[in-house]
């Protein structure tokens, strides 16, 4: 595990975040943790958040509109609009915050999520593009790098435990 790639960059001039992560796990099991509701609302939060999806259509034009739940109950909603979907090697969504009526709170972060599998390690390459300078600095702020490595991290211990 120790060996496996996990890099964070940030780079303000683009208003990009990019982060890579390998995972001793097939390409097949990483793409349903990232596309099948089931599996997502077991990992896609740092603990002790939960995620909870009250929607998820993994389709170009569909969405997942979810919540992260604190362990008092607060919900924070988002919708991850899919605007892109290539089965097994990458896709693309529109990630914007919204209520719990689903009305959506621009700007959002495109994320361009690409899968790759070499020697049974399986790679994932982030991308996520902010229109607003100002709202990557306040995600980044908000402890995204230290809350994401967490859900990785949640992913990591996941995988193996997952039925092949």
């Amino acid at each position: 595990m120790n060996n496996l790639l996990f890099e964070f960059k940030v780079d303000k001039s683009t208003k990009t975040v990019v982060v890579e992560r390998e995972f001793d796990a097939e390409l097949s099991q990483v793409w349903d943790a990232f596309t099948k509701q089931e599996i997502l609302d077991q990992w896609w939060a740092p603990k002790p958040f939960e995620s909870k999806t009250k929607v998820m259509e993994f389709k170009v034009g569909g969405r997942r509109f979810y919540a992260m739940v604190s362990p008092e109950g607060h919900e924070m909603w988002q919708v991850q609009q899919y605007t892109s979907i290539t089965p097994k090697t990458n896709f693309k969504f529109l990630s914007v915050f919204a209520d719990k009526d689903e009305n959506i709170h621009l700007p959002g972060s495109n994320w361009d999520l690409n899968f790759n599998e070499e020697n049974n390690i399986t790679k994932v390459s982030i991308s996520i593009y902010n229109e607003s300078l100002e709202r990557m600095e306040k995600m980044i702020e908000m402890g995204f790098k230290e809350g994401f490595t967490m859900t990785l991290n949640e992913l990591g211990n996941l995988l193996p435990t997952l039925k092949k």
